[in-house]
């Protein structure tokens, strides 16, 4: 272990995938592509650029010398520029051409959305893996009845699955604000210092076509259709509030998730996965506490909260820049990227295992289903020739009775036997059971989530078969 600080977005948290992309190797190794495409671009428009020297840089876009740039980095003060020395030590014959017309900004901004482009694919992958599950996990469940709940008390009955298809449509929500994001998302590209593309114009001796088509060739090298068509020294800082207004969503989706998961935990209906060896409380034995859920929760609202940090860096970016958004974008956007993806994949393991408790479920619908089928009761009465009103006022006071059994005295909800035992009631005595099925009281909650499933879900899954894992995904602590 390091006697130093280390964040535990790396070391606990995130997966390999998403340390990956924004790990040192992706980005100085980005650098030099971008480089190299911009050397590659400028030879095929016709500035004096050998194949020579071409092949030397692409010979060395892996081999980083973090040691010596850091020499350099020490000596200019400037990362780009040491970056820049370092990669020509690397390949001599190019040294005098690298990062010819280009202003930090070309590399730095453009491998910042390069990045931010691969991290918005690994989201979605996992959004896709969890939407999976839990679209399963609503198929499974769609006909079990369950107290429904509102402001926390007991209300209507719902299903399982008709309650879990409310997470399923906001993840569907979440898809596709993350794919339209994903679809608008360009390169800065060749655009000079403040953003004129001056410096190419100079360049290629003031051919404007040449400067537009050089855009154009570095863009697509690097695997882009497209760039900002006007950006300052930077690519309009608009796209970091974008990118974490949708990672906050998803946030906020998995947040109300996992809180209900809590609460149904506590209510013993339904559990989050729990090992066989895992430790619930050093202190109490017993204890099964939510812990992946919570680890959701904590970890959502750090996102949620880190939405503010691009807001205000595009909200401070004056003119064509300032240099404040660098210190915080550094931390902030592969920090937000990190943390949702700990959240997506703490999810899907959740989901990949949830226990339901079926019995215990069955246990609060009783209690509380003779309150919710009074109606019922006093309809069938008068059906059956009954007044509404006295037998309303009936079961009012039963009711009353009950309830005082039930809170007072903690007896079982006796509603049902005693409205049958009420001579009022003795003409419909023997129809009250039929009217204590719970399946009676959850209207079209299975039809609903099995067509929102056929028609909207499974199309889209189908589409995205190539993307759902098939071992899951395993917790690192």
């Amino acid at each position: 272990m390091s006697k130093y600080y280390e964040n535990p977005l790396n070391t606990r948290y995130a997966s390999d995938e998403i340390k990956q992309i924004f790990s040192p190797d992706f980005k100085f190794s980005t650098w030099r592509r971008l480089w190299l495409a911009l050397a590659e671009a400028e030879k095929e428009l016709g500035l004096d650029i050998t194949e020579e020297q071409l092949s030397q840089m692409r010979e060395h876009l892996e081999d980083i010398d973090y040691d010596l740039a850091a020499e350099y980095e020490k000596k200019f003060r400037h990362d780009v520029m040491a970056h820049v020395h370092t990669f020509g030590e690397a390949a001599p014959k190019a040294k005098g051409i690298i990062h010819l017309g280009a202003t930090s900004a070309f590399v730095g901004d453009n491998t910042d959305v390069i990045q931010y482009y691969q991290a918005l694919l690994q989201v979605r992958r996992l959004l896709i893996n969890l939407i999976k599950n839990v679209r399963d996990f609503v198929l499974n469940y769609k006909d079990l009845a369950t107290l429904g709940f509102t402001h926390f008390q007991p209300a209507q009955l719902t299903t399982v699955g008709k309650r879990a298809g409310l997470w399923l449509q906001d993840l569907m929500s979440d898809l596709e604000d993350l794919d339209y994001l994903i679809s608008t998302v360009k390169l800065r590209g060749a655009k000079g210092t403040t953003g004129t593309q001056a410096s190419f114009l100079e360049l290629f001796n003031g051919d404007e076509t040449k400067v537009l088509e050089l855009d154009k060739k570095v863009c697509n090298k690097m695997g882009f259709d497209d760039s900002f068509s006007l950006t300052g020294q930077t690519y309009p800082r608009k796209l970091d509030t974008r990118i974490l207004n949708v990672l906050s969503g998803i946030a906020q989706t998995l947040l109300k998730f996992a809180t209900e998961i809590r609460l149904l935990q506590h209510l013993k209906e339904i559990e989050e996965p729990f090992e066989k060896s895992q430790i619930g409380s050093s202190a109490m034995a017993y204890k099964r506490n939510p812990m992946r859920t919570e680890r959701i929760c904590s970890l959502a609202r750090y996102v949620i909260i880190d939405s503010l940090n691009p807001a205000f860096t595009y909200g401070t970016q004056w003119f064509e820049r300032t240099l404040d958004d660098s210190a915080n974008k550094r931390i902030s956007i592969p920090e937000a990227f990190m943390a949702t993806d700990a959240i997506l994949s703490i999810a899907i393991n959740v989901t990949d295992g949830l226990v339901v408790h079926k019995e215990m479920i069955k246990k609060h619908i009783a209690e509380e289903l003779p309150f919710m089928v009074t109606e019922n009761i006093l309809m069938e009465a008068v059906k059956k020739g009954g007044d509404r009103q006295e037998l309303h006022e009936k079961i009012r006071t039963l009711s009353m009775d009950a309830a005082y059994n039930v809170k007072e005295k903690g007896e079982d909800n006796n509603l049902v036997e005693l409205i049958k035992e009420d001579p009022a009631f003795a003409f419909i005595k023997d129809d009250i059971d039929d009217l204590l099925d719970p399946d009676l009281y959850t209207g079209l909650a299975a039809k609903q989530v099995e067509a929102y499933v056929k028609e909207i879900v499974d199309p889209v899954l189908e589409e995205n078969k190539d993307l759902l894992l098939k071992d899951g995904v395993e917790l690192k602590v």
